[in-house]
């Protein structure tokens, strides 16, 4: 963001976000995803939706030889076992792009160490709910009378320093998610508005977004920070549409994939709300 560079105005950003959403669909990048099996469903129907091609591949005996030929990959530690540990690893040093997703970072010493192991292979990205974000930058697992598992019991504002700082320490973008999702590199850090609350009340949202930040960066992968502040935003935007629809949590789901597969470019141009944080 130097002060050569095109200003990155909230239309500059729509636009942004138009133009990468069109380049997934154009290429299909093939996102593998190491996840959780809560969020196996939502996250490939979503990708599928978005126009990516996601891939659920976990087998070490696999990874050697698939994850090189993939155009991103996501890992994410939700149902963390010793078992995929070595899969996860495996695949962030493969030499693709990926961005890791530290859910519930702070439950035990054990997937600390996880995720602080994941976390020194350099990922492009790590997106998590703000108190994950907290926890992985303090790289504490310690007890807190706040703890709610893999929700998060902070704010996305509450975490901003604490990102910046593990942006820094890290060389990843790092983006908070919540009522805004904040995105930074460290030195700057942008806000993305869209979304309603009730994506709250559907499991692997979070997960889900995460791994259509892969499929973002697949077709971004110079510009980390703007790959997953426009994938946040269009996913933000898809839950507002399915809510116009929606009548609860499961229906919201279903209208949300039908939203993501349907946005348009005047939609899409017009409804992104991103912005340069002061």
């Amino acid at each position: 963001m130097d002060s050569g560079a095109e200003e990155r105005t909230p239309a500059w950003w729509a636009r942004r976000a138009w133009s990468l959403l069109s380049a997934v669909r154009a290429r299909a990048p093939l996102v593998q995803c190491i996840t959780n099996f809560v969020s196996m469903d939502l996250a490939a129907n979503s990708l599928l939706a978005a126009g990516a091609s996601p891939a659920m591949v976990h087998s070490i005996r696999e990874v050697p030889e698939f994850t090189p030929r993939c155009d991103a990959v996501c890992v994410n530690v939700g149902t963390l076992s010793e078992d995929w540990l070595p899969s996860m690893r495996a695949a962030a040093s493969a030499g693709r792009p990926w961005v890791l997703d530290p859910v519930a970072a702070a439950a035990s010493g054990f997937r600390m160490e996880a995720c602080l192991s994941l976390l020194a292979l350099r990922p492009a990205v790590v997106r998590g709910n703000a108190s994950e974000i907290i926890a992985l930058a303090d790289r504490s697992a310690a007890a807190s009378s706040r703890f709610k598992g893999a929700d998060s019991s902070h704010e996305s504002v509450d975490a901003i320093e604490a990102a910046k700082a593990l942006a820094l320490s890290s060389g990843a973008v790092v983006a908070v998610s919540g009522a805004v999702d904040f995105i930074t590199d460290g030195k700057h850090v942008v806000g993305a508005s869209n979304g309603v609350a009730m994506m709250q009340k559907i499991t692997a949202t979070g997960c889900t977004v995460t791994a259509l930040i892969a499929a973002f960066v697949a077709v971004e992968p110079s510009d980390a920070l703007v790959a997953a502040a426009c994938a946040l935003a269009i996913f933000g935007l898809a839950g507002e549409i399915g809510m116009e629809s929606a009548k609860g949590p499961a229906s919201l789901r279903m209208h949300l994939v039908d939203a993501l597969h349907c946005l348009d470019e005047q939609t899409v141009t017009s409804r992104v709300n991103i912005s340069l944080r002061p």
